[in-house]
Protein backbone atom coordinates (compact mmCIF):
# COMPACT_ATOMS: atom_id res chain seq x y z
CA UNK A 1 0.00 0.00 0.00
CA UNK A 2 1.32 3.42 -0.97
CA UNK A 3 1.46 6.17 1.64
CA UNK A 4 1.63 9.96 1.61
CA UNK A 5 2.50 11.96 4.71
CA UNK A 6 3.74 15.29 6.09
CA UNK A 7 7.40 15.08 7.12
CA UNK A 8 9.53 17.49 9.12
CA UNK A 9 10.59 19.33 5.96
CA UNK A 10 9.08 17.42 3.03
CA UNK A 11 6.03 15.64 1.75
CA UNK A 12 6.76 11.91 1.99
CA UNK A 13 5.63 9.51 -0.72
CA UNK A 14 6.26 5.99 0.60
CA UNK A 15 8.60 7.59 3.18
CA UNK A 16 10.69 9.29 0.48
CA UNK A 17 10.78 13.10 -0.06
CA UNK A 18 8.33 14.16 -2.76
CA UNK A 19 7.89 17.62 -4.28
CA UNK A 20 4.34 18.37 -5.38
CA UNK A 21 4.38 19.99 -8.84
CA UNK A 22 0.68 20.53 -9.41
CA UNK A 23 -1.50 22.32 -11.90
CA UNK A 24 -5.14 23.32 -11.48
CA UNK A 25 -7.71 21.96 -13.95
CA UNK A 26 -11.38 22.36 -13.04
CA UNK A 27 -13.13 19.37 -14.59
CA UNK A 28 -16.42 21.29 -14.50
CA UNK A 29 -14.98 23.99 -16.79
CA UNK A 30 -13.75 21.54 -19.44
CA UNK A 31 -15.74 19.29 -21.77
CA UNK A 32 -15.35 15.76 -20.38
CA UNK A 33 -14.16 14.39 -23.73
CA UNK A 34 -11.17 16.75 -23.41
CA UNK A 35 -10.14 15.91 -19.83
CA UNK A 36 -7.52 13.33 -20.84
CA UNK A 37 -5.93 15.76 -23.32
CA UNK A 38 -5.57 18.54 -20.74
CA UNK A 39 -4.18 16.16 -18.09
CA UNK A 40 -1.65 14.74 -20.54
CA UNK A 41 -0.41 18.20 -21.46
CA UNK A 42 0.07 18.99 -17.77
CA UNK A 43 2.43 16.02 -17.48
CA UNK A 44 4.29 17.15 -20.61
CA UNK A 45 5.00 20.50 -18.93
CA UNK A 46 6.70 18.60 -16.12
CA UNK A 47 3.89 18.47 -13.55
CA UNK A 48 3.25 15.38 -11.44
CA UNK A 49 -0.10 16.31 -9.85
CA UNK A 50 -3.51 17.70 -10.88
CA UNK A 51 -5.57 19.83 -8.50
CA UNK A 52 -9.29 20.51 -8.77
CA UNK A 53 -12.05 22.20 -6.84
CA UNK A 54 -15.47 20.53 -6.48
CA UNK A 55 -18.50 22.85 -7.05
CA UNK A 56 -21.29 22.01 -4.61
CA UNK A 57 -23.93 24.00 -6.52
CA UNK A 58 -23.18 22.22 -9.78
CA UNK A 59 -23.39 18.74 -8.29
CA UNK A 60 -26.48 19.61 -6.23
CA UNK A 61 -28.63 22.07 -8.21
CA UNK A 62 -31.63 21.28 -5.98
CA UNK A 63 -31.81 20.01 -2.40
CA UNK A 64 -31.26 16.28 -1.94
CA UNK A 65 -29.49 15.77 -5.27
CA UNK A 66 -25.89 14.91 -6.11
CA UNK A 67 -25.17 14.57 -9.83
CA UNK A 68 -22.06 12.81 -11.08
CA UNK A 69 -22.93 12.30 -14.73
CA UNK A 70 -21.20 13.61 -17.87
CA UNK A 71 -19.10 16.68 -17.06
CA UNK A 72 -19.62 16.19 -13.31
CA UNK A 73 -18.07 12.71 -13.16
CA UNK A 74 -15.37 13.54 -10.62
CA UNK A 75 -14.52 9.86 -10.23
CA UNK A 76 -13.78 9.48 -13.93
CA UNK A 77 -11.68 12.65 -13.89
CA UNK A 78 -9.58 11.33 -11.01
CA UNK A 79 -9.25 7.96 -12.77
CA UNK A 80 -7.88 9.76 -15.85
CA UNK A 81 -5.34 11.55 -13.64
CA UNK A 82 -4.24 8.15 -12.32
CA UNK A 83 -4.11 6.69 -15.84
CA UNK A 84 -1.66 9.46 -16.79
CA UNK A 85 0.57 8.37 -13.88
CA UNK A 86 -0.11 11.57 -11.93
CA UNK A 87 -1.27 12.39 -8.40
CA UNK A 88 -4.34 14.43 -7.45
CA UNK A 89 -5.32 17.11 -4.93
CA UNK A 90 -9.03 17.56 -4.22
CA UNK A 91 -10.44 20.80 -2.82
CA UNK A 92 -14.14 20.21 -2.09
CA UNK A 93 -14.79 23.46 -0.23
CA UNK A 94 -17.69 23.57 0.56
CA UNK A 95 -16.81 27.13 -0.49
CA UNK A 96 -14.44 27.31 -3.48
CA UNK A 97 -14.46 30.97 -4.65
CA UNK A 98 -12.94 30.21 -8.11
CA UNK A 99 -14.80 33.10 -9.76
CA UNK A 100 -17.64 30.56 -9.83
CA UNK A 101 -21.31 31.32 -9.24
CA UNK A 102 -21.85 31.92 -5.48
CA UNK A 103 -18.38 30.54 -4.76
CA UNK A 104 -19.82 27.06 -5.27
CA UNK A 105 -22.42 27.36 -2.52
CA UNK A 106 -25.91 26.36 -3.75
CA UNK A 107 -28.39 29.22 -3.89
CA UNK A 108 -31.19 27.00 -2.56
CA UNK A 109 -29.30 26.69 0.71
CA UNK A 110 -30.04 30.32 1.57
CA UNK A 111 -33.76 30.28 0.81
CA UNK A 112 -34.01 29.77 4.57
CA UNK A 113 -32.77 33.10 6.02
CA UNK A 114 -31.71 31.42 9.28
CA UNK A 115 -29.03 29.34 7.52
CA UNK A 116 -25.52 30.61 8.19
CA UNK A 117 -22.76 31.03 5.66
CA UNK A 118 -19.43 29.27 6.23
CA UNK A 119 -20.09 28.88 9.94
CA UNK A 120 -21.05 26.37 12.61
CA UNK A 121 -24.73 27.32 12.33
CA UNK A 122 -26.59 23.96 12.57
CA UNK A 123 -28.65 24.27 9.38
CA UNK A 124 -25.57 25.05 7.34
CA UNK A 125 -23.56 22.24 8.94
CA UNK A 126 -26.32 19.72 8.20
CA UNK A 127 -26.34 20.64 4.51
CA UNK A 128 -22.53 20.69 4.34
CA UNK A 129 -22.34 17.25 5.93
CA UNK A 130 -24.70 15.74 3.35
CA UNK A 131 -22.68 17.30 0.52
CA UNK A 132 -19.25 16.30 1.80
CA UNK A 133 -20.35 12.74 2.50
CA UNK A 134 -21.41 12.46 -1.16
CA UNK A 135 -18.12 13.93 -2.41
CA UNK A 136 -15.99 11.78 -0.15
CA UNK A 137 -17.82 8.65 -1.28
CA UNK A 138 -16.16 9.36 -4.63
CA UNK A 139 -12.80 10.54 -3.30
CA UNK A 140 -12.02 8.11 -0.45
CA UNK A 141 -11.76 4.98 -2.66
CA UNK A 142 -9.38 6.96 -4.90
CA UNK A 143 -6.90 7.94 -2.20
CA UNK A 144 -3.29 6.83 -2.66
CA UNK A 145 -3.76 4.52 0.33
CA UNK A 146 -6.44 2.69 -1.72
CA UNK A 147 -4.38 2.52 -4.90
CA UNK A 148 -5.72 5.79 -6.30
CA UNK A 149 -4.15 9.17 -7.15
CA UNK A 150 -5.43 11.44 -4.32
CA UNK A 151 -2.64 12.59 -1.97
CA UNK A 152 -4.12 15.69 -0.31
CA UNK A 153 -7.57 17.00 0.66
CA UNK A 154 -8.26 20.63 1.48
CA UNK A 155 -10.44 21.83 4.35
CA UNK A 156 -12.57 24.89 3.38
CA UNK A 157 -10.81 27.49 1.20
CA UNK A 158 -9.01 30.71 2.16
CA UNK A 159 -11.25 30.76 5.20
CA UNK A 160 -9.03 33.22 7.06
CA UNK A 161 -10.16 35.95 4.66
CA UNK A 162 -13.78 35.37 5.74
CA UNK A 163 -13.94 34.18 9.35
CA UNK A 164 -12.33 32.22 12.15
CA UNK A 165 -15.02 29.83 13.36
CA UNK A 166 -12.87 26.98 14.69
CA UNK A 167 -15.90 24.84 15.52
CA UNK A 168 -16.87 24.95 11.84
CA UNK A 169 -13.40 23.93 10.69
CA UNK A 170 -13.27 21.13 13.26
CA UNK A 171 -16.60 19.83 11.99
CA UNK A 172 -15.17 19.57 8.47
CA UNK A 173 -12.08 17.77 9.76
CA UNK A 174 -14.05 15.31 11.88
CA UNK A 175 -16.50 14.54 9.08
CA UNK A 176 -13.64 13.95 6.61
CA UNK A 177 -11.92 11.51 8.94
CA UNK A 178 -15.17 9.69 9.78
CA UNK A 179 -15.77 9.30 6.06
CA UNK A 180 -12.45 7.54 5.63
CA UNK A 181 -10.02 10.26 4.59
CA UNK A 182 -6.53 9.17 5.64
CA UNK A 183 -4.38 11.34 3.36
CA UNK A 184 -3.14 14.63 4.87
CA UNK A 185 -5.60 17.48 5.30
CA UNK A 186 -4.49 21.03 4.58
CA UNK A 187 -5.71 24.60 4.45
CA UNK A 188 -4.68 27.47 2.21
CA UNK A 189 -4.75 31.18 3.00
CA UNK A 190 -3.11 34.37 1.89
CA UNK A 191 0.13 35.13 3.79
CA UNK A 192 -1.12 38.40 5.27
CA UNK A 193 -2.09 39.46 8.78
CA UNK A 194 -3.72 36.67 10.76
CA UNK A 195 -5.38 34.89 7.81
CA UNK A 196 -3.23 31.75 8.05
CA UNK A 197 -3.97 31.32 11.76
CA UNK A 198 -7.65 32.27 11.45
CA UNK A 199 -8.29 29.92 8.54
CA UNK A 200 -6.75 26.76 9.97
CA UNK A 201 -6.38 24.49 12.98
CA UNK A 202 -3.19 23.34 14.74
CA UNK A 203 -3.46 19.82 13.32
CA UNK A 204 -3.85 20.98 9.70
CA UNK A 205 -0.98 21.63 7.32
CA UNK A 206 -0.96 25.27 6.27
CA UNK A 207 -0.17 26.49 2.76
CA UNK A 208 -0.12 29.93 1.14
CA UNK A 209 -1.73 31.54 -1.90
CA UNK A 210 0.15 34.23 -3.83
CA UNK A 211 1.56 35.12 -7.24
CA UNK A 212 4.58 37.28 -6.50
CA UNK A 213 7.38 37.95 -3.98
CA UNK A 214 7.67 34.20 -3.47
CA UNK A 215 10.62 34.24 -1.06
CA UNK A 216 8.95 36.81 1.21
CA UNK A 217 5.62 34.91 1.21
CA UNK A 218 7.33 31.61 2.00
CA UNK A 219 9.25 33.23 4.86
CA UNK A 220 5.95 34.54 6.28
CA UNK A 221 4.49 31.02 6.04
CA UNK A 222 7.55 29.45 7.70
CA UNK A 223 7.31 31.85 10.64
CA UNK A 224 3.81 30.55 11.32
CA UNK A 225 4.61 26.90 10.66
CA UNK A 226 8.18 26.05 11.69
CA UNK A 227 8.12 22.50 10.33
CA UNK A 228 6.62 20.67 7.39
CA UNK A 229 6.91 21.24 3.64
CA UNK A 230 6.47 24.74 2.26
CA UNK A 231 3.78 24.97 -0.40
CA UNK A 232 2.11 27.63 -2.50
CA UNK A 233 -1.32 26.05 -2.97
CA UNK A 234 -2.34 28.71 -5.50
CA UNK A 235 0.48 30.18 -7.53
CA UNK A 236 -1.42 32.93 -9.35
CA UNK A 237 0.19 33.05 -12.78
CA UNK A 238 -2.61 35.00 -14.43
CA UNK A 239 -5.97 36.55 -13.61
CA UNK A 240 -9.64 36.59 -14.57
CA UNK A 241 -11.58 39.23 -16.48
CA UNK A 242 -14.77 41.20 -15.82
CA UNK A 243 -17.10 42.61 -18.44
CA UNK A 244 -16.12 46.11 -19.52
CA UNK A 245 -12.43 45.83 -18.60
CA UNK A 246 -9.30 44.77 -20.49
CA UNK A 247 -8.00 41.21 -20.82
CA UNK A 248 -5.62 40.59 -17.92
CA UNK A 249 -2.25 39.06 -18.75
CA UNK A 250 0.94 38.37 -16.83
CA UNK A 251 4.28 38.28 -18.60
CA UNK A 252 5.61 34.76 -19.19
CA UNK A 253 9.14 35.72 -18.15
CA UNK A 254 8.03 37.38 -14.90
CA UNK A 255 5.77 34.46 -13.94
CA UNK A 256 8.50 31.96 -14.78
CA UNK A 257 10.98 33.85 -12.59
CA UNK A 258 8.59 33.62 -9.63
CA UNK A 259 8.08 29.91 -10.27
CA UNK A 260 11.85 29.46 -10.35
CA UNK A 261 12.15 31.26 -7.00
CA UNK A 262 9.54 28.92 -5.50
CA UNK A 263 11.26 25.79 -6.71
CA UNK A 264 14.72 27.06 -5.76
CA UNK A 265 13.42 27.61 -2.22
CA UNK A 266 12.46 23.94 -2.09
CA UNK A 267 8.72 24.62 -2.04
CA UNK A 268 5.93 22.59 -3.58
CA UNK A 269 3.52 24.39 -5.86
CA UNK A 270 0.06 24.26 -7.38
CA UNK A 271 -0.13 26.44 -10.49
CA UNK A 272 -3.46 28.29 -10.49
CA UNK A 273 -4.50 27.94 -13.21
CA UNK A 274 -2.62 25.45 -15.39
CA UNK A 275 -5.67 25.33 -17.66
CA UNK A 276 -8.58 27.65 -16.92
CA UNK A 277 -11.37 26.48 -19.20
CA UNK A 278 -14.74 28.17 -19.60
CA UNK A 279 -17.67 29.46 -17.54
CA UNK A 280 -20.25 27.71 -19.70
CA UNK A 281 -23.92 28.58 -19.35
CA UNK A 282 -24.67 30.77 -16.34
CA UNK A 283 -21.87 29.51 -14.09
CA UNK A 284 -19.70 32.63 -13.85
CA UNK A 285 -19.34 34.40 -10.53
CA UNK A 286 -18.96 38.08 -9.73
CA UNK A 287 -17.20 40.44 -7.36
CA UNK A 288 -18.84 43.22 -5.37
CA UNK A 289 -16.57 45.47 -3.36
CA UNK A 290 -18.88 48.45 -3.71
CA UNK A 291 -19.33 47.97 -7.46
CA UNK A 292 -20.85 44.81 -8.90
CA UNK A 293 -18.48 43.23 -11.47
CA UNK A 294 -19.62 40.01 -13.18
CA UNK A 295 -16.94 37.67 -14.54
CA UNK A 296 -16.82 36.97 -18.27
CA UNK A 297 -17.48 33.61 -19.93
CA UNK A 298 -13.86 32.78 -20.71
CA UNK A 299 -11.76 31.54 -17.80
CA UNK A 300 -8.61 31.43 -19.91
CA UNK A 301 -6.82 33.12 -16.97
CA UNK A 302 -3.76 33.74 -19.17
CA UNK A 303 -2.80 30.22 -18.06
CA UNK A 304 0.04 28.12 -19.53
CA UNK A 305 -2.53 26.01 -21.41
CA UNK A 306 -5.04 28.21 -23.21
CA UNK A 307 -8.83 28.00 -22.93
CA UNK A 308 -8.93 25.71 -25.97
CA UNK A 309 -6.08 23.53 -24.70
CA UNK A 310 -2.99 24.77 -26.53
CA UNK A 311 0.43 25.64 -25.07
CA UNK A 312 1.31 29.30 -24.73
CA UNK A 313 4.60 31.14 -24.30
CA UNK A 314 4.01 30.79 -20.56
CA UNK A 315 3.70 27.00 -20.95
CA UNK A 316 7.14 26.73 -22.51
CA UNK A 317 8.67 29.23 -20.06
CA UNK A 318 7.34 27.19 -17.12
CA UNK A 319 8.51 23.96 -18.72
CA UNK A 320 12.02 25.36 -19.03
CA UNK A 321 12.01 26.38 -15.35
CA UNK A 322 10.76 22.98 -14.20
CA UNK A 323 13.43 21.31 -16.35
CA UNK A 324 16.11 23.14 -14.34
CA UNK A 325 14.96 21.33 -11.21
CA UNK A 326 13.31 18.07 -12.34
CA UNK A 327 13.19 15.78 -15.39
CA UNK A 328 10.50 16.65 -17.94
CA UNK A 329 9.18 14.46 -20.80
CA UNK A 330 10.71 14.93 -24.23
CA UNK A 331 7.32 15.16 -25.92
CA UNK A 332 5.84 18.64 -26.33
CA UNK A 333 2.25 19.45 -27.35
CA UNK A 334 1.59 21.00 -30.72
CA UNK A 335 0.65 24.65 -30.96
CA UNK A 336 -2.67 25.93 -32.30
CA UNK A 337 -3.28 25.73 -36.05
CA UNK A 338 -5.54 28.51 -37.40
CA UNK A 339 -9.05 27.25 -38.09
CA UNK A 340 -11.00 27.86 -41.30
CA UNK A 341 -13.47 30.72 -41.10
CA UNK A 342 -17.13 30.55 -42.05
CA UNK A 343 -20.29 32.59 -41.75
CA UNK A 344 -23.66 31.42 -40.45
CA UNK A 345 -26.93 33.27 -41.04
CA UNK A 346 -29.91 32.96 -38.71
CA UNK A 347 -33.13 32.35 -40.57
CA UNK A 348 -35.77 31.86 -37.86
CA UNK A 349 -36.56 33.67 -34.65
CA UNK A 350 -39.08 33.85 -31.82
CA UNK A 351 -39.73 36.78 -29.49
CA UNK A 352 -38.69 35.72 -26.00
CA UNK A 353 -41.62 37.34 -24.20
CA UNK A 354 -44.15 35.61 -26.44
CA UNK A 355 -42.71 32.17 -25.67
CA UNK A 356 -44.29 30.22 -22.86
CA UNK A 357 -42.90 31.03 -19.42
CA UNK A 358 -44.62 29.16 -16.62
CA UNK A 359 -45.54 31.88 -14.12
CA UNK A 360 -47.06 31.78 -10.66
CA UNK A 361 -48.90 34.48 -8.76
CA UNK A 362 -47.05 35.40 -5.58
CA UNK A 363 -49.22 37.32 -3.12
CA UNK A 364 -47.74 40.19 -1.19
CA UNK A 365 -44.47 42.06 -1.81
CA UNK A 366 -42.33 41.44 -4.88
CA UNK A 367 -40.34 38.21 -4.32
CA UNK A 368 -36.76 37.23 -5.16
CA UNK A 369 -36.32 34.88 -8.11
CA UNK A 370 -35.53 31.96 -5.80
CA UNK A 371 -39.28 31.42 -5.30
CA UNK A 372 -39.37 29.89 -8.80
CA UNK A 373 -37.10 27.02 -7.70
CA UNK A 374 -34.58 27.92 -10.40
CA UNK A 375 -31.42 29.71 -9.42
CA UNK A 376 -29.64 30.88 -12.59
CA UNK A 377 -30.31 32.68 -15.83
CA UNK A 378 -33.42 34.69 -16.64
CA UNK A 379 -36.69 35.31 -14.82
CA UNK A 380 -39.81 37.18 -15.87
CA UNK A 381 -41.80 39.45 -13.53
CA UNK A 382 -45.27 40.55 -14.65
CA UNK A 383 -48.06 42.75 -13.33
CA UNK A 384 -50.80 45.03 -14.67
CA UNK A 385 -50.58 48.76 -14.01
CA UNK A 386 -53.54 51.11 -14.01
CA UNK A 387 -51.48 54.24 -13.48
CA UNK A 388 -48.06 55.39 -14.60
CA UNK A 389 -45.26 57.17 -12.83
CA UNK A 390 -41.92 56.38 -11.23
CA UNK A 391 -41.30 52.74 -10.34
CA UNK A 392 -38.49 52.08 -7.89
CA UNK A 393 -36.82 49.16 -6.09
CA UNK A 394 -34.39 48.97 -3.20
CA UNK A 395 -31.89 47.16 -5.46
CA UNK A 396 -31.76 45.41 -8.84
CA UNK A 397 -29.88 42.11 -8.90
CA UNK A 398 -28.61 42.22 -11.51
CA UNK A 399 -30.03 43.59 -14.77
CA UNK A 400 -33.66 44.25 -15.62
CA UNK A 401 -35.29 45.10 -18.98
CA UNK A 402 -38.73 46.72 -18.77
CA UNK A 403 -41.56 46.31 -21.31
CA UNK A 404 -45.09 47.68 -21.33
CA UNK A 405 -47.41 45.71 -23.61
CA UNK A 406 -44.25 44.48 -25.35
CA UNK A 407 -42.81 47.97 -25.90
CA UNK A 408 -39.32 48.44 -24.38
CA UNK A 409 -39.12 51.11 -21.67
CA UNK A 410 -35.49 50.80 -20.60
CA UNK A 411 -32.99 48.86 -18.53
CA UNK A 412 -31.87 49.07 -14.90
CA UNK A 413 -28.39 47.84 -14.01
CA UNK A 414 -27.01 46.87 -10.63
CA UNK A 415 -23.53 47.63 -11.89
CA UNK A 416 -24.57 51.27 -12.42
CA UNK A 417 -26.57 51.48 -9.20
CA UNK A 418 -29.85 52.15 -11.06
CA UNK A 419 -33.09 51.65 -9.13
CA UNK A 420 -35.84 53.77 -10.74
CA UNK A 421 -37.62 53.90 -14.10
CA UNK A 422 -40.53 55.88 -15.56
CA UNK A 423 -43.49 53.77 -16.70
CA UNK A 424 -46.50 55.01 -18.72
CA UNK A 425 -50.06 54.63 -17.49
CA UNK A 426 -51.95 51.41 -18.03
CA UNK A 427 -50.93 48.12 -19.61
CA UNK A 428 -49.11 44.89 -18.93
CA UNK A 429 -45.68 45.40 -17.38
CA UNK A 430 -43.10 42.69 -18.04
CA UNK A 431 -39.62 42.76 -16.53
CA UNK A 432 -36.97 40.40 -17.87
CA UNK A 433 -34.46 39.91 -15.07
CA UNK A 434 -30.95 38.57 -15.70
CA UNK A 435 -28.93 37.00 -12.91
CA UNK A 436 -25.47 37.95 -14.18
CA UNK A 437 -23.63 35.74 -11.69
CA UNK A 438 -23.71 35.42 -7.92
CA UNK A 439 -20.97 37.07 -5.88
CA UNK A 440 -18.21 34.53 -5.17
CA UNK A 441 -16.05 36.38 -2.63
CA UNK A 442 -16.71 38.36 0.53
CA UNK A 443 -19.74 39.05 2.67
CA UNK A 444 -22.33 39.11 -0.15
CA UNK A 445 -22.09 35.38 -0.80
CA UNK A 446 -25.51 33.77 -0.51
CA UNK A 447 -27.58 36.85 -1.28
CA UNK A 448 -30.88 36.62 -3.17
CA UNK A 449 -31.36 37.62 -6.80
CA UNK A 450 -34.15 39.54 -8.48
CA UNK A 451 -35.94 42.82 -7.92
CA UNK A 452 -35.43 43.64 -4.26
CA UNK A 453 -38.50 45.17 -2.66
CA UNK A 454 -40.33 47.15 -1.85
CA UNK A 455 -41.47 47.85 -5.41
CA UNK A 456 -42.89 51.37 -5.21
CA UNK A 457 -44.97 53.13 -7.88
CA UNK A 458 -45.12 56.81 -6.97
CA UNK A 459 -44.31 55.78 -3.42
CA UNK A 460 -47.09 53.18 -3.15
CA UNK A 461 -46.08 49.52 -2.91
CA UNK A 462 -47.02 47.30 -5.87
CA UNK A 463 -48.11 43.88 -4.59
CA UNK A 464 -49.12 40.49 -6.02
CA UNK A 465 -46.64 39.83 -8.83
CA UNK A 466 -46.48 36.98 -11.29
CA UNK A 467 -43.02 35.48 -11.61
CA UNK A 468 -41.60 32.65 -13.68
CA UNK A 469 -38.23 31.44 -14.88
CA UNK A 470 -37.10 31.22 -18.49
CA UNK A 471 -36.26 27.56 -19.00
CA UNK A 472 -33.27 27.28 -21.31
CA UNK A 473 -32.33 23.70 -20.41
CA UNK A 474 -34.07 22.73 -23.63
CA UNK A 475 -34.67 25.02 -26.59
CA UNK A 476 -37.43 22.81 -28.00
CA UNK A 477 -40.27 25.20 -27.12
CA UNK A 478 -38.45 28.14 -28.71
CA UNK A 479 -37.52 26.11 -31.78
CA UNK A 480 -41.11 25.00 -32.25
CA UNK A 481 -42.44 28.56 -31.95
CA UNK A 482 -39.78 30.16 -34.21
CA UNK A 483 -40.87 31.54 -37.58
CA UNK A 484 -38.96 32.74 -40.61
CA UNK A 485 -37.45 36.21 -40.34
CA UNK A 486 -39.02 38.88 -42.54
CA UNK A 487 -37.47 39.44 -45.93
CA UNK A 488 -34.31 41.52 -45.75
CA UNK A 489 -30.56 41.36 -46.19
CA UNK A 490 -28.13 39.98 -43.65
CA UNK A 491 -27.78 43.50 -42.21
CA UNK A 492 -31.51 43.67 -41.46
CA UNK A 493 -30.79 42.50 -37.94
CA UNK A 494 -32.87 40.72 -35.34
CA UNK A 495 -35.08 42.36 -32.71
CA UNK A 496 -34.67 41.44 -29.08
CA UNK A 497 -35.30 39.88 -26.72
CA UNK A 498 -35.49 36.84 -28.94
CA UNK A 499 -34.06 33.42 -29.71
CA UNK A 500 -32.84 32.95 -33.29
CA UNK A 501 -31.76 29.78 -35.06
CA UNK A 502 -29.33 28.88 -37.83
CA UNK A 503 -28.07 25.61 -39.29
CA UNK A 504 -24.51 24.93 -40.44
CA UNK A 505 -22.69 21.91 -41.80
CA UNK A 506 -19.52 20.34 -40.40
CA UNK A 507 -17.29 17.41 -41.39
CA UNK A 508 -17.21 16.24 -37.78
CA UNK A 509 -16.03 17.25 -34.31
CA UNK A 510 -13.58 20.11 -34.05
CA UNK A 511 -13.01 23.29 -32.06
CA UNK A 512 -14.63 26.53 -33.18
CA UNK A 513 -14.55 30.15 -32.00
CA UNK A 514 -17.91 31.86 -32.36
CA UNK A 515 -17.77 35.57 -33.13
CA UNK A 516 -20.89 37.71 -32.71
CA UNK A 517 -19.92 41.11 -34.10
CA UNK A 518 -23.03 43.24 -34.50
CA UNK A 519 -24.93 41.41 -31.75
CA UNK A 520 -25.41 43.13 -28.38
CA UNK A 521 -25.85 40.84 -25.39
CA UNK A 522 -27.11 37.39 -24.58
CA UNK A 523 -26.18 33.71 -24.71
CA UNK A 524 -25.26 31.40 -27.58
CA UNK A 525 -25.97 27.68 -27.92
CA UNK A 526 -24.49 24.95 -30.13
CA UNK A 527 -26.73 21.91 -30.54
CA UNK A 528 -28.54 22.96 -27.37
CA UNK A 529 -25.37 23.39 -25.25
CA UNK A 530 -25.15 26.79 -23.57
CA UNK A 531 -21.72 28.19 -24.51
CA UNK A 532 -22.11 31.11 -22.11
CA UNK A 533 -22.71 34.84 -22.25
CA UNK A 534 -21.58 37.30 -24.91
CA UNK A 535 -21.64 41.09 -24.58
CA UNK A 536 -20.55 43.73 -27.05
CA UNK A 537 -18.83 45.73 -24.30
CA UNK A 538 -16.09 43.07 -24.20
CA UNK A 539 -13.34 42.38 -23.50
CA UNK A 540 -13.87 38.94 -25.04
CA UNK A 541 -15.02 38.85 -28.66
CA UNK A 542 -15.26 35.10 -29.22
CA UNK A 543 -16.92 32.20 -27.44
CA UNK A 544 -15.03 28.91 -27.31
CA UNK A 545 -16.91 25.99 -28.89
CA UNK A 546 -15.41 22.68 -27.67
CA UNK A 547 -14.86 20.30 -30.57
CA UNK A 548 -16.94 17.42 -29.16
CA UNK A 549 -20.08 19.58 -29.39
CA UNK A 550 -19.84 19.60 -33.19
CA UNK A 551 -21.25 16.63 -35.09
CA UNK A 552 -20.87 15.47 -38.66
CA UNK A 553 -23.54 16.92 -40.91
CA UNK A 554 -26.08 19.51 -39.77
CA UNK A 555 -25.52 21.50 -36.57
CA UNK A 556 -27.64 24.13 -34.88
CA UNK A 557 -26.61 27.57 -33.65
CA UNK A 558 -29.10 29.38 -31.39
CA UNK A 559 -28.62 32.96 -30.22
CA UNK A 560 -30.55 34.48 -27.33
CA UNK A 561 -30.24 38.20 -28.02
CA UNK A 562 -31.56 40.56 -25.34
CA UNK A 563 -31.60 43.88 -27.18
CA UNK A 564 -31.21 43.51 -30.92
CA UNK A 565 -28.56 42.97 -33.55
CA UNK A 566 -27.31 44.92 -36.54
CA UNK A 567 -26.88 41.71 -38.51
CA UNK A 568 -28.29 38.25 -39.02
CA UNK A 569 -24.81 36.77 -39.38
CA UNK A 570 -22.46 35.12 -36.94
CA UNK A 571 -19.04 33.80 -37.83
CA UNK A 572 -16.54 31.16 -36.82
CA UNK A 573 -13.12 32.80 -36.40
CA UNK A 574 -9.57 31.52 -36.96
CA UNK A 575 -8.79 31.64 -33.23
CA UNK A 576 -9.75 33.17 -29.90
CA UNK A 577 -10.11 36.91 -29.31
CA UNK A 578 -10.23 37.67 -25.61
CA UNK A 579 -9.85 41.42 -26.08
CA UNK A 580 -7.07 43.97 -25.73
CA UNK A 581 -4.47 43.46 -23.00
CA UNK A 582 -3.71 46.05 -20.35
CA UNK A 583 -1.04 48.43 -21.58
Amino acid sequence: MDTFAIGDQDFLLNDEPFRVLSGAIHYFRVHPDLWADRIHKARLMGLNTIETYVPWNEHAPVPGSFHTDDGLDLGRFLDLVAAEGMRAIVRPGPYICAEWDNGGLPAWLFSDPTVGVRSSEPGYLAAVSSYLEAVLAVVVPRQITHGGPVILLQIENEYGAFGKDKEYLQHLVDLSKRSGVDVPLFTCDQPFGTMIEDGSLPELHKTGTFGSRAEERLAFLRERQPTGPLMCAEFWNGWFDNWGTHHHTTGAAASAAELDALLTAGASVNIYMFHGGTNFGFTNGANDKGIYEPTITSYDYDAPLSEDGHPTAKYFAFRDVIAKHFPVPEEVPSERVPLPTSVVTVSESVHLLSAAVAASQVPGPIPPVEVTGRYRGFSLYQTSLETGGILSFSEVRDRAQFFLDGFPLGTLSRELGERTIAVPAGGRLQILLEDQGRVNYGQRIGESKGLMGPALLNGVEVLDWEIGSVDLDSLAAFREAATGLPVGGTTAGVAGPSVSFATFEADGPGDRFLRLDGWTKGNAFINGFNLGRYWSRGPQRTLYVPGPLIREGANELAILELHGSATREASFAVGPDLGPDEK
